[in-house]
């Protein structure tokens, strides 16, 4: 990028300081629950068609899409940040200014990284600049939790064969990630007959079982490779201290960055399951959701990904990067073998926590980070 490309880009930021601080603030407080991304869906389909991004498009999974070169190219990046917050709210989201920060659930994950992308969508648009090959600049849904990261692998469907590069802007300043923790969840719901504590003392109690299952479960010694973890998050059941628990369930998960591992971690549950099952058990399994771990990469061009985001984000901030593995939306490009990085834009804490905050002052350096990062697709920018 030349020096004077790069005196536009940052003559632009420079003057779109508070529209980008606004924006944030403005997202921020619409409420966008995983699966219920709508209302933010729509404010970004009409931002996109407000500087001749007309072309965007609301697909299937609600995700907004901007194609830019899109048409008849087979080489394709795909640039995202999610729309998504963790939280469950549906009525506008708390929003305090304190300083420097701007406090409120999801704020830096992921509506900073978001507004920054749109930022830099609206320079894009507003110059009517044209990548070399396919760029998609995709505010995506379902990344978190039982979004089961919907939005990412259903564009990674929606355009088989032709990503070539997958870029998420997600988290904070300090870190690259560029490897995939997978995992798999589940509620697992144990039926019996039950019935009053007293009369029919001695019929199977669900909760008893579940708990013996769960104790069962906890026996797994991890698999050596990689990092694999478990846990029982959540158990419910019974009706009464005088009732003999009818159902009891459990919600219950497996991760690991490894293939190999999630694989055994996935056999000992079945097997535990069916234990119970051969006992004339009733139990039921409903599948929560699955996200994938890296596949086949091409592990050259992974790293020639990363060393330029991660050159990039340590010259822009004058921070040392760290690379890792994490569950992201690059899961979805790294199980079907695409170079995939996430990196975030902005400086903050809190993430999946109601106290979350970030610097409202770093904003305009995550935007000359995301400026730099997507520019590098264009021959002029």
């Amino acid at each position: 990028m030349s020096n004077l490309i790069s005196e536009r880009l940052e003559k632009f930021l420079e003057e779109n300081k508070q529209f980008h601080y606004d924006m944030t603030c403005e997202l921020g407080k619409i409420a966008s629950p995983s699966n219920h991304e709508e209302k933010r869906a729509r404010w970004i389909k009409k931002y996109f068609d407000s500087y001749g991004g007309t072309q965007s498009y609301i697909d299937s999974h609600l995700n907004v899409v901007l194609p830019i070169n899109c048409d008849g190219c087979d080489e394709i990046t795909v640039v995202m940040a999610h729309t998504d917050v963790v939280f469950p709210d549906t009525e506008e989201l708390p929003m305090k200014i304190d300083g420097d920060k701007i406090c409120c659930p999801g704020i830096g994950d992921d509506t900073a990284n978001l507004t920054t992308l749109l930022l830099i969508a609206k320079y894009i648009l507003t110059n009517n600049l044209k990548p070399e090959k396919g760029l998609l600049i995709v505010a995506n849904s379902g990344e978190e939790g039982l979004g089961n990261l919907k939005g990412s692998m259903g564009i990674m469907n929606d355009f088989k064969g032709r990503i070539k590069e997958f870029i998420s802007f997600d988290g904070y300043f300090g870190d690259v990630c560029n490897d995939a923790v997978g995992s798999h969840r589940y509620r697992v719901t144990v039926k019996t007959e039950g019935g009053h504590s007293y009369g029919n003392f001695g019929n199977r109690n669900a909760i008893a079982i579940l708990s013996s299952m769960i104790n069962t479960l906890y026996t797994m010694k991890v698999p050596p490779m990689g990092k694999t973890t478990y846990n029982v998050g959540t158990i419910t059941g019974g009706t009464s201290v005088n009732t003999i628990a009818q159902d009891a369930s459990m919600l219950y998960e497996y991760r690991s960055d490894k293939l190999e591992s999630l694989r055994i971690m996935e056999k000992f549950f079945e097997s535990v399951v069916e234990s119970y099952r051969n006992m004339g058990i009733e139990v039921n399994v409903e599948i929560l959701g699955k996200r994938p771990c890296k596949g086949a990469v091409d592990e050259d061009k992974l790293n020639d990904l990363t060393n330029r985001i991660k050159d990039i984000c340590e010259e822009i901030t004058g921070m040392t990067y760290g690379t890792g593995a994490a569950s992201t939306d690059a899961n979805s490009a790294l199980s079907k073998g695409v170079p995939g990085v996430v990196t975030g834009v902005v400086k903050g804490a809190g993430a999946h926590t109601r106290e979350e905050w970030i610097d409202g002052t770093s904003l305009p350096t995550g935007a000359k980070v995301a400026g730099r990062i997507i520019g590098k697709y264009f021959k002029e920018f």
